[in-house]
């Protein structure tokens, strides 16, 4: 099935045109780490020169402590739930691109591959971590489901340029002015290097094998200086990150591109000539949700007016003589 692009742009970039093509070595066969009924189902290519394993991806998250569904964290300091960071007392944003787990019919979780798309039928959620490689081939829709299974959402494009521009509002957050290779910005094409010009289509550009060369995909936060005073990561470059936008886009650009003609660029880097149900290669996410509301600020609760009571009938005091008469009385045998 082609490709519908709405503006030939986007396609130059996804090709290569505006960078050099750098030549890869790749290597075939099946990973002899993966053992288990949970790792079969990766996928078969890997980059043996690069280390961009499936494998390797899933083990690391699998050593994580997931955040359990619905964490919402500390209600009484209103924190944001685990792995994700404050913008101003105003929403949370997940401190990583997004990784995804399986759910399971019976409600366990197994990773979910990262250099995979996803299923239809499937249930994922949405998982933020350090050192695993993020969801690309994921389109807008899928991602505001993984977002929701987690208790959160897609970002508001205003959340996510705001979080991604940092507390001091700089163009690549880190800064003004682009650092090459301080985020993954430097990549090449994988298109190019493992089909060449002419061979594209919607199969070839969602194929697993492409975020796998060597020099596209990195791992989250592996950049260590791509991030800004939120203690956010890789919100340029790695992944562009799809928004909540029911006609469909993603900022930030990915490891091929952040700044171009027609797109802008660092935290400015915008693509909207996709539908929302598009993915390919270069398409990922993170998660915002609401800032929680702790406890001493939420509203307390109405009280009814109390109606004012009647004072009650004054009664005659007994003489004081009288009640002794009646102590002694009680006395008598």
């Amino acid at each position: 099935m082609p490709l519908a692009f709405r503006d030939s742009r986007h396609f130059a970039v996804l090709l290569g045109v505006v960078l050099p093509v750098m030549a890869c070595r790749v290597t075939g066969g099946e990973s002899a780490l993966a053992t288990s009924h949970v790792e079969a189902d990766l996928p078969e290519f890997v980059n043996a020169e690069s280390g961009h394993s499936a494998t390797a991806s899933f083990r690391a998250l699998r050593s994580l402590e997931v955040q359990p569904k619905g964490d919402r964290g500390d209600g009484m300091r209103g924190d944001c739930p685990r792995a994700m960071v404050s913008v101003e007392g105003k929403f949370c944003i997940d401190r990583y691109e997004a990784t995804l787990v399986d759910v399971l019919p019976d409600g366990e979780e197994r990773a979910h591959s990262p250099f995979s798309q996803v299923d239809s039928p499937r249930l994922v959620r949405a998982v933020s971590a350090p050192d695993v490689f993020p969801q690309g081939y994921i389109s807008a829709v899928e991602a505001q489901r993984a977002c929701a299974s987690s208790s959160k959402r897609l970002c508001r494009a205003e959340e996510w340029g705001q979080a991604c521009r940092g507390p001091d509002a700089k163009s690549f957050g880190y800064g003004d002015r682009r650092e090459p290779g301080r985020c993954n910005d430097t990549g090449k094409s994988p298109i190019l290097s493992l089909y060449g010009r002419g061979r594209w289509g919607w199969s070839t550009m969602n194929q697993p094998s492409l975020n796998q060369q060597d020099g596209t995909l990195s791992r989250t936060g592996e950049h260590r200086g791509c991030t800004n005073g939120y203690g956010v990561y890789d919100m340029v470059g790695n992944l562009h990150e799809w928004v909540a936008d029911s006609g469909g886009t993603f900022y930030g650009g990915y490891y091929q591109d952040v700044a171009s003609v027609g797109h802008g660029e660092g935290c400015g880097y915008q693509t909207s000539v996709h539908g929302a149900r598009y993915h390919d290669y270069s398409t990922g996410f993170r998660c915002c949700a609401d800032f929680p509301v702790a406890s001493s600020q939420r509203a307390p609760s109405p009280v009814a007016p109390v109606a004012p009571v009647a004072p009650a009938a004054r009664t005659p005091a007994t003489p004081l003589r009288a009640v002794k008469t009646r102590k002694q009385a009680s006395r008598m045998p």
